[in-house]
């Protein structure tokens, strides 16, 4: 199976637009989604495809692809399309029924990672045997669809359960941290970013984005910060020495080490660079 890197900003790009394939791979974000699903209308489905065919081996970031969902008249076509490309991912939205993914692997007839998109109830209460499903490697959270399913606000409050059962059963199952759903909000960076912290600070490893100006507030709410790489490296050197000591107040042990160590590994993330400085 392809290598997979957990993304942290990844941005989505219709499928149906290729003149901007190139501006999505210039935007700073570790993966770019070519949506064949929500962003492209109906008659277009055919013309994006053939694009994602024709583009996605141009893009020198990662490369995901969001297909239709299963039991859509455009699933099987998708699937077509992307078993003649190499070193993608498929996102599977609306993933709601574990044998889907295994699907997948049979009309591909190779291993594929797999982001399953939960978007519904349905979705999120069958989570253990959707994450335990062949080449499954992350999920995400489709936010808006699933606030919809189920009737509720699209804030934080009312998605706060269904958002910290996508984080610890993700743990659970030996996967990466999920990445969060997208911010509507296209002309507020501050939004995206507040958003961005909120998902951090529950655990989730990145977002989506939308929109180019999206990826860099994304990226500095996941990624360390150069006070947060100084911290970690003081850390680490005290605790090299071998004595029980303190870093700025607090107490050097297993967890503080353990966060340390995190810390620094997401600072030599690819993505790091733009940020880890600020």
């Amino acid at each position: 199976m392809v290598a997979f890197h957990p993304p942290v900003a990844p941005l989505f790009v219709p499928a149906s637009r290729p003149d901007r394939f190139g501006k999505a791979d210039t935007s700073g974000t570790d993966a770019v989604i070519l949506d064949l699903e929500d962003a492209v209308v109906v008659a277009d489905k055919e013309r994006a495809r053939d694009a994602v065919v024709a583009g996605s081996c141009k893009l020198s970031s990662a490369t995901i692809v969001r297909i239709n969902a299963a039991g859509t008249p455009w699933h099987a076509a998708d699937l077509d399309a992307v078993r003649r490309l190499e070193g993608i991912c498929i996102m599977l939205p609306k993933a709601e029924n574990p044998q889907d993914i295994v699907n997948l692997k049979s009309r591909l007839g190779r291993d594929v990672p797999v982001i399953a998109l939960v978007e519904t109830a349905l979705g999120l209460s069958r989570l253990p045997d959707i994450l335990t499903a062949d080449n499954v490697v992350m999920a995400a959270f489709g936010s808006v669809d699933f606030s919809l399913d189920i009737g509720c606000a699209h804030d934080r409050l009312a998605l706060l359960a269904a958002r910290s059962e996508l984080v610890w059963r993700s743990r659970a199952a030996g996967h990466a941290a999920p990445l969060d759903g997208v911010t509507t909000n296209l002309s507020d960076s501050t939004a995206t970013q507040e958003d961005a912290r909120h998902a951090a600070e529950l655990g989730f490893g990145g977002k989506m984005a939308v929109h180019p100006n999206q990826v860099e507030p994304i990226l500095r709410s996941f990624l360390p910060c150069a006070a947060q790489v100084e911290w970690a490296r003081k850390v680490l050197s005290v605790a090299s020495t071998g004595e029980a000591l303190k870093v700025d107040g607090e107490m050097v042990d297993r967890p503080v080490l353990e966060r340390a160590r995190k810390i620094l590994g997401r600072a030599d993330l690819p993505s790091a660079s733009q940020v880890v400085g600020n």
